[in-house]
């Protein structure tokens, strides 16, 4: 199964923004895809953005999150049509309030916020932002960290702590170690006590995985997982698999599992699922499987600042470090993928 490729990147302004306003429209620099296809289709062009309508912000954005989900769909990989381009992926950044539309309470200009799942069009200088989607952002956390951590931090928050909540004694596999959810996911399980195992793909994510807690990572280029998960747990397997992977891993996490054990699908980098027999789930230990997405775990709003305000305390307190490891300015973002 392929691993990510690599993880925690930044686009950032380095210079001030210009913006120009053409009437009621502001003339900003965007990066957007006019087709499907390699880095090369992402294009740095112009773009006008209105005036912020009903509950909505606009926002000038200072450090935007690069996801591997975006990678994908930039390639055709995803679930967008041809007809709805030209396309401004992206979906988390943080930035500085510039103007609030009509309804929008709490949120003031010149106030720094982030969102982490606020629809897609983050690439840009300047958007609208459903108001509802962001979150104001402590002073203790600055503007690239909070770029880098928005969706992965929060996807590791509900999946560790409410798709399956783990405890402390607990062992759990995660898949995709190295990974951008991955690190954060090992760190964090280490903390909530949890013995963590994870699957990389060479010894230089295995030296990744275990700078961020994992206990026992995995070659699974030259090791079999599911036999040597059960070696390390003494032959029981974990009480819960994490797994974006997808179609490749779906056997392999099935064995890892002791009885009653969880499978928590949260991605298909290798491709979808096939059909899952009911029957499979009992015959292996009534096992339990859960297929889920961030966005019915930050929704309704109480559970985005709730899961927000748990990632920015975990990371105040330094139980885990957001690592950024490389940083683009908006122009090249097409290094970044």
């Amino acid at each position: 199964a392929p691993s990510f490729k690599f993880y925690l990147k930044v686009l950032t302004h380095l210079v001030p923004i210009d913006l120009r306003f053409q009437g009621v429209q502001l003339l900003v620099k965007a990066v957007r895809i006019h087709k499907f296809g390699g880095p090369e289709v992402l294009k740095y062009e112009d773009v006008k953005i209105g005036k912020p309508g009903p509950g909505e912000i606009r926002l000038r954005q200072t450090a935007i999150g690069v996801n591997y989900n975006e990678v994908l769909l930039r390639a055709g990989e995803g679930s967008f049509a041809s007809d709805q381009f030209p396309l401004t992926l992206g979906r988390e950044a943080v930035g500085i309030i510039e103007e609030v539309g009509c309804g929008v309470n709490g949120l003031n200009v010149g106030q720094r916020v982030a969102y982490g799942f606020g629809g897609f069009g983050g690439y840009t200088e300047s958007r609208l932002v459903d108001a509802e989607k962001v979150i104001v952002v402590p002073d203790s956390i600055d503007d690239k960290t909070t770029a880098a951590m928005m969706v992965k931090g929060m996807t590791a928050q509900y999946l560790l702590c409410r798709a399956y909540n783990v405890q402390k004694g607990d062992s759990i596999l995660i898949h995709a170690a190295a990974g951008g959810v991955g690190t954060i996911m090992c760190q964090w399980a280490k903390h909530l006590g949890a013995r963590v195992i994870g699957t990389i793909s060479s010894d230089k994510k295995a030296e990744i995985a275990k700078l961020n807690g994992c206990d026992f990572p995995i070659n699974y280029k030259n090791e079999n997982v599911a036999e040597r998960v059960r070696e390390i747990t003494n032959g029981e397997g974990v009480q819960a698999v994490y797994d974006p992977v997808g179609r490749d891993t779906f056997d392999i996490s099935i064995a890892s599992l002791r009885p009653l054990g969880h499978l928590i699908s949260y991605g298909d980098i290798s491709g979808k699922l096939d059909p899952i027999e009911p029957s499979v789930l009992m015959t292996k230990g009534s096992l339990s499987f859960r297929r889920t997405s961030l966005r019915h775990f930050i929704t309704p709003r109480k559970a985005l600042e709730a899961t927000a305000a748990e990632l920015f305390d975990m990371v105040e307190k330094e139980n885990i470090k957001i690592r950024v490891n490389q940083i683009y300015p908006l122009s090249d973002t097409h290094l970044a993928h």
